[in-house]
C-alpha cells in the first residue's frame, strides 16, 4: 500500500513539474519586450510621454491664445466707450435738412437735347 502512495506522489510531483516548467515558459512569453505584454506596456509609456509633452504644448498655446483674447477683449470695450460716447453726442445735433422729393412725370422720363453751346432745343 505504501508503494502504490510513492508511485502517486512521484506521478504528482512530475505533474507539478511539468506543470511549472509549461507555466513558466507562458509567462516568460508573456512579458516578453517585443511581442508579450512587456512590450505593449513600453509602446503605451512613450505614448504617455508624448501626449503628455503634447499636452503641455497645448496648454502653452491656450494660455497665449487667452492673454490674446484678454488684450482684444479690452481694445474691443473701450472702443466700445467711445462709440457710446460718440452716439450720445450725436443726440445733440439738429436734425438734417430734408431734401425735396423729386417730381416725377406722369409720361415717364423726359430727353432733351442740347446743342455744343448749351442751349437745349
Amino acid at each position: 500500500m505504501e508503494l502504490i502512495a510513492d508511485i502517486f506522489l512521484v506521478a504528482g510531483a512530475l505533474g507539478a513539474g511539468f506543470y511549472c516548467y509549461i507555466l513558466s515558459r507562458r509567462l516568460s512569453r508573456f512579458t516578453d519586450l517585443e511581442t508579450g505584454v512587456g512590450g505593449a506596456v513600453a509602446v503605451l509609456s512613450v505614448q504617455v510621454d508624448d501626449l503628455t509633452r503634447a499636452l503641455e504644448a497645448a496648454q502653452a498655446t491656450a494660455g497665449a491664445s487667452g492673454d490674446s483674447l484678454e488684450n482684444l477683449t479690452d481694445r474691443a470695450e473701450s472702443v466700445a466707450k467711445r462709440l457710446e460716447l460718440m452716439v450720445a453726442s450725436m443726440h445733440d445735433l439738429p436734425p438734417a435738412a430734408q431734401p425735396a422729393p423729386e417730381v416725377k412725370s406722369p409720361l415717364g422720363p423726359i430727353f432733351r437735347r442740347h446743342d455744343s453751346a448749351g442751349a437745349s432745343q
